[in-house]
């Protein structure tokens, strides 16, 4: 790869740095786990980039990667068996300083109910939350754009209740 080409692929990953971040942090529980799935993501990433195509946004090829490889992530070990889906406190940190208190607080408890999804309706509402068109969801997916629209309202429902329970 020439070195025009390295710094296009560094200056793009630290723009969306974010995806991988939500991502890994939607996966992993664990810090270790975290480190290496971001590595794994990165390097697929950088092996991919002579493919990328460019008449198409960066961010929904690397939320299309990340998402591949977290998912296979899960897949080749037994070991980690649905981690990503267990319910404990540090599934998800939020590296947003900008949101002080109980923003805050709300953000990372809907991470936190967003982890507890499967995998599909997983990565549909990170690409949703990013501000991904239906179209490119589903693009991304390998889904129908009704399929998406479906999955958005059944979980946001399922979400506003998760948030109602936790409020009572």
């Amino acid at each position: 790869m020439d070195e025009t080409k390295k710094k296009l692929f560094a200056r793009l990953m630290e723009q969306h740095k974010g995806i991988v971040y939500k991502i890994v942090n939607s996966y992993c529980q664990e810090r270790d786990e975290r480190q290496d799935l971001a590595q794994e993501i990165l390097t697929t990433m950088w092996l991919a980039f002579d493919k990328y195509n460019e008449e198409y946004k960066f961010s929904t090829w690397m939320y299309r990667i990340a998402l591949n490889v977290a998912i296979s992530y899960y897949r080749k070990d037994s070991k980690r068996e649905d981690k990503a889906n267990a319910n404990e406190e540090c599934i998800v940190h939020i590296a947003d300083s900008s949101h002080e208190g109980e923003r805050s607080e709300e953000i990372k408890l809907l991470y936190r109910f967003i982890a507890q999804l499967d995998k599909l309706n997983k990565a549909i509402m990170l690409l949703y939350l990013e501000g991904e068109t239906h179209d490119s969801i589903a693009s991304s997916l390998g889904i129908s754009k009704t399929n998406v629209a479906t999955r958005i309202g059944r979980i946001k429902d399922k979400l506003k209740d998760q948030f109602e329970t936790q409020e009572s």
